[in-house]
């Protein structure tokens, strides 16, 4: 660099300036003065370097600049054309709008009718089992998807999607009287996926083997029901499934509802569910229930026992049989060793005798009689129980919302039917015992009446 030169320039002049008067030196001031005008040659030089490479470098950003410039201008001109196309479009797209309202006229009205058909025939085709069987093709919409685009849309719709609008229509009409066989996926109830063969009964009914399917039109899939309907009607369900004949007349059934009813009905619980819902009070009044049935049972079958037996005896009086109640009473008017007592005796006897079967005619009526009392009553606590869960619930949740009260209000209604359920049957059950019982006792007081008159009438031909 020139200060580095000027600085060794200086340093060389000092040098012979310290060592002029003593040493005779190799470089005179003839040498320095040449290299001076060399070194100031070399800064000259690169003076003018730097200056040409100044201008070359001003010379080019004007280049820049003036390209910048111009890139502008061309971009000012290109934006200004364009904000006249876009106003010019505006004005046109203004123009050409009243002219198509113009041109429109009655097919503004059938555009609105078309728009509420599609949107009417989307709902109900969404909902519709038979689009198992049209899937959409490659490349085109299904034709859920087309009625909803129909239905949603902006502009009057093509002349061909018209025609597909009446086409989907009319084959859902035509499809739904028919009953067809399909092969298509099948969701199971362990949520796996499976090929199988599906009898459609229109839109209303699937079956598939004994099983009946449900719609599920989110995923536009039959799936199994969860639960199935009793086995009579699965059993319709299989006939109709495995008759290949395709001719005559088939019982079958059909939910008119598309599956709702259908739905519903699978869905009612059992009368085990039922004695669930009614939870400790319920299996209370149904064990007090139960025990009221076998008390009367056995009652029941020592009645007609008993009462066999004394027709056997009345047929045979003069052989008293000690293994039923006539023939004990018999006994007892006989008195010990054969001896004949008085009438008075005799009359005693006979009561004492009569009033010892009553206990055995009469067994289990008063514990019957106090279970259809307390069946009610039992049904009535249950009842209590229930509504306090329900306002609980109620108090919880903030909320007055069915589903959320349903546990409550069933195990209320669930313990008072278990309770009639219980004190009804057990009150004409108690009333058959109680008829019975009292034709048996009218039988002993019958003949021990007719005894004692014997016994009376003998007494008075004896005097």
């Amino acid at each position: 660099m020139p200060v580095e030169k000027l600085s060794k320039i200086m340093l060389a002049l000092l040098l012979v300036a310290g060592f002029a008067g003593t040493t005779q030196a190799a470089v005179t001031f003839d040498d320095l003065l040449k290299q001076a005008r060399q070194l100031r040659a070399e800064e000259v030089k690169l003076a003018k370097e730097r200056v040409t490479a100044f201008q070359a470098d001003l010379a080019n950003e004007q280049r820049r600049l003036n390209e910048a410039v111009a890139t502008r201008d061309r971009a000012e001109a290109t934006s200004n054309a364009l904000i006249k196309r876009r106003t010019d479009n505006i004005a046109r797209k203004a123009e050409v709008e009243l002219l198509l309202v113009q041109h429109q006229g009655n097919l503004g009205e059938l555009f609105g009718v078309t728009r509420q058909i599609a949107g009417d025939a989307a709902n109900v085709l969404q909902a519709s089992q038979i689009s198992v069987r049209f899937p959409a093709s490659d490349g085109e919409e299904d034709r859920v998807a087309f009625l909803k685009r129909i239905a949603a849309a902006k502009a009057l719709p093509s002349i061909r999607e018209l025609e597909r609008i009446w086409y989907e229509l009319q084959q859902e009409m035509t499809e739904s009287g028919k009953v067809m066989r399909v092969t298509t996926d099948v969701v199971q109830k362990d949520d796996s996926i499976n090929k199988a063969e599906v009898l459609l009964i229109g839109p209303f009914t699937a079956i598939a083997g004994s099983d009946y399917l449900a719609y599920l039109s989110t995923k536009q899939q039959l799936s199994v029901l969860r639960s199935q309907p009793n086995q009579d009607l699965r059993d319709i369900a299989a006939l109709l499934a495995g008759n290949n004949s395709g001719t005559g007349y088939q019982e079958a059934i059909v939910d008119p509802a598309r599956g709702a009813l259908l739905g519903m009905y699978v869905e009612r619980p059992d009368w085990l569910e039922r004695i669930e819902a009614g939870q400790e009070v319920g299996y209370i009044i149904i064990s007090v229930g139960i025990l009221g049935a076998l008390l009367a049972l056995f009652q029941y079958v020592y009645l007609f026992i008993v009462r066999i037996k004394v027709a056997n005896q009345l047929r045979d009086r003069a052989h008293p049989d000690a293994g039923n109640p006539l023939g004990r009473m018999l006994l007892a008017v006989k008195g010990n060793h054969g001896k004949q007592d008085s009438p008075e005796v005799i009359e005693l006897r006979i009561s004492e005798a009569v009033l010892r079967e009553v206990p055995r005619l009469e067994r289990f009526q008063s514990f019957l009689k106090l279970a259809v009392a307390a069946g009610p009553l039992l049904g009535l606590i249950g009842t209590v129980v229930g509504m306090i869960i329900t306002f609980q619930t109620i108090t919880a949740s903030g909320a007055s919302d069915p589903r959320l009260m349903a546990d409550g209000i069933g195990q209320a209604m669930i313990a008072t039917v278990l309770g009639l359920g219980i004190a009804i049957p057990l009150l004409f059950v108690n009333a058959g015992l109680a008829s019975l019982s009292r034709g048996l006792l009218q039988i002993l007081d019958k003949n021990s009446t007719g005894i004692l008159a014997e016994r009376l009438e003998g007494s008075r031909q004896t005097a």
